[in-house]
Parts: structure tokens; C-alpha cells; sequence
């Protein structure tokens, strides 16, 4: 069976595997303002490797020094240009949460939906049965961003397909004291995403000026991870190392996360980074490439259901992207 599905998945980018939060923001650095502050527990460079067809991504969540991070099965940095990209490939068992940072992404699948998403929009899609897609460049050079990848409860993994999709200018920002931040999912500086997440979820894109600091809530349950985008900053506590872009550092339990952007250089870069926080679901996981299950027996069906085009997968049959 193996050998069969490899035929039909040959080109699939395999192992891609709310509370209210509150943010404090100074320009003075300063000890940390929570009882129980996040520390980095690990730090993991996200390095690039071919993925999809000609595509290039780097993997800071589904590789093999962090495998997952529950509820967190993949986080991707893609950068892809003509002819490459992620064609038709299927997903069953989980979401996916595409940030485009620059560029575009157009998107079709077989149910019918299609169109591109640019620099700043989101798409939260929820695969849960089963659906079937593409994922290729929008312009000639510099489409890239981030792709999320978010386990489903196991009575979740079986629901309808979904998309929720904004735009840039309709995601909520807010902007004090040299910090900005986008609100893709969750809270903070007061201001709410409309996005409904099955699993709570937290997604914020913060941006701090040199000399800039924040203090950034994260319910206590949560596991927790920052990726690096652009710049240099300090996490967790004042005297810890710098960290640089491309690296996701994996937070300990705590109440909330501390972030100094110490260059007081006003002519350098801001610091750019993503901080992303999910209510573990303590599940069983079983995947293989884009089928997260529960146990080895359901991926075993849902092989057969992909191969056979049934239980969500019928219109694999007479279905291809333009």
C-alpha cells in the first residue's frame, strides 16, 4: 500500500507536519513583569531544504531536533517562484495557516475554492476530513511566508473542510511605544481577531524599534514558541543571548513572555518575530506526510479512503488545478 500511495503523493511537501492575553510595552529594559516569566527551553535553527516541487522552506517545527511542539505539528518559512510550488496534494486530520509576508500565494482546491492571498493576508484552512489543493507562486520572484500546521482534536478530525480568510488591512493592529503588533489569532494590546480557532490558539506578529520591550500574556496551560523574522532581540530574561532571524525558541511554562530589542541603533532593523501559543490537546498522534490521525489503524484508512476516493476524498477522481 505504501508503495501505492508514493505514486499518487510523490510530490507532497511530506512531514510539513481564548483567553484574554495582555501586553505591557516599555522603552526601558527592566526585570520580567510576570509572576511566572517564559524562558527559552530551546532554541532550534530553522534550515532550509527543498520541499513541494522546486519550492524552499525552512522547517523550524517538524524536523528532527523539534518534532512537535503539541498543539504544533509544522511551522514552514516558504519561499517559492515559477515553475515551483505545492501542487495538488491532499491533508486530513489538522489546519493550516498560511501568512504570506511577501508576494502571493493562489490557491484552488476541489471543492471549488480559488483565489491568491498577498502580502499581510491569512488563510486559516481546516482540512478535517479531507480535502485536496494547490498552493503556487502569485508573481514572478519573491513569494514567501509562513505556513503553521495545528493538530485537530480527535473529535474535530473528521468535521467539514473550512477557510477563514483576511485580508491585511482587516486583520486588527495596534501600535505603542515602538512595538507594533498584527493580531492574527488571539489577543493583545487590547484589540481581538475575528479568527475562530478549534484549538486555541494565540498567532501575533510583533515588530519592536530599537530600545523597545514588551511584555506579552500567554495563558499558563499553553505551550508556547517565538520564530524569528527579521533582527535580533533578547527573550525571556534581560540577560540572555541575542537571538537572530530563522530560529524558533521554545518557551517554558509561565504566564507570559518578556522581549528586549537592546540595539539602540535607530538606523538599524526593527526586530520582526511571531509569537504562537496553543492549548495542548494531550492526543495520541500518528501521521504520515499530510494525514494526521490519532491512531496507525486510522491512517491506515485514510490511505485506503485517499486511494479509493471516498469518506471526503470522492472528487480526487475528476480533479485537477488549472
Amino acid at each position: 500500500m505504501r508503495g501505492l500511495i508514493a505514486r499518487h503523493l510523490h510530490l507532497l511537501p511530506f512531514n510539513r507536519r481564548i483567553t484574554t492575553n495582555t501586553t505591557t510595552i516599555t522603552m526601558s529594559a527592566s526585570s520580567s513583569a510576570f509572576s511566572t516569566p517564559r524562558l527559552v527551553l530551546k532554541k532550534v535553527l530553522a534550515k532550509s531544504q527543498r520541499e513541494g516541487d522546486g519550492a524552499v522552506v525552512r522547517r523550524g517545527i517538524g524536523r528532527s531536533e523539534l518534532k512537535n511542539l503539541d498543539p504544533f505539528l509544522m511551522l514552514d518559512h516558504f519561499s517559492v517562484s515559477p515553475p515551483g510550488g505545492f501542487p495538488d496534494h491532499p491533508h486530513r486530520g489538522f489546519e493550516t495557516v498560511t501568512y504570506v509576508l511577501e508576494g502571493g500565494i493562489t490557491h484552488q482546491d476541489f471543492a471549488g475554492h480559488q483565489g491568491t492571498i498577498r502580502a499581510g493576508d491569512v488563510q486559516w484552512m481546516t482540512a478535517g476530513r479531507g480535502i485536496i489543493h494547490s498552493e503556487m507562486p502569485a508573481q514572478p520572484t519573491n513569494n514567501n511566508g509562513l505556513q503553521l500546521w495545528i493538530n485537530l482534536s480527535a473529535n474535530n478530525k473528521m468535521i467539514e473542510p473550512n477557510y477563514q480568510e483576511l485580508l491585511s488591512e482587516n486583520i486588527p493592529t495596534a501600535e505603542q511605544e515602538g512595538v507594533e503588533v498584527r493580531v492574527i489569532a488571539g489577543e493583545a494590546m487590547g484589540v481581538h481577531s475575528p479568527v475562530y480557532t478549534r484549538t486555541p490558539t494565540m498567532f501575533l506578529d510583533f515588530k519592536l524599534r530599537p530600545g523597545a520591550e514588551l511584555h506579552q500574556s500567554i495563558p499558563e496551560t499553553w505551550n508556547s514558541f517565538v520564530y524569528v523574522i527579521e533582527g535580533e532581540g533578547v527573550f525571556g530574561s534581560p540577560t540572555s543571548s541575542p537571538t537572530g532571524p530563522y530560529h524558533v525558541l521554545v518557551l517554558s511554562q509561565g504566564d507570559g513572555l518578556s522581549v528586549w530589542n537592546n540595539n539602540n541603533n535607530f538606523s538599524s532593523k526593527p526586530l520582526r518575530f511571531v509569537l504562537i501559543g496553543g492549548q495542548p490537546l494531550n492526543e495520541p498522534v500518528a501521521q504520515y506526510g499530510p494525514f494526521v490521525m490519532n491512531t496507525q489503524s486510522e491512517i491506515e484508512k485514510t490511505i485506503e479512503d485517499y486511494q479509493y476516493c471516498r469518506n471526503g476524498f470522492e472528487m480526487r477522481r475528476y480533479w485537477t488545478s488549472l
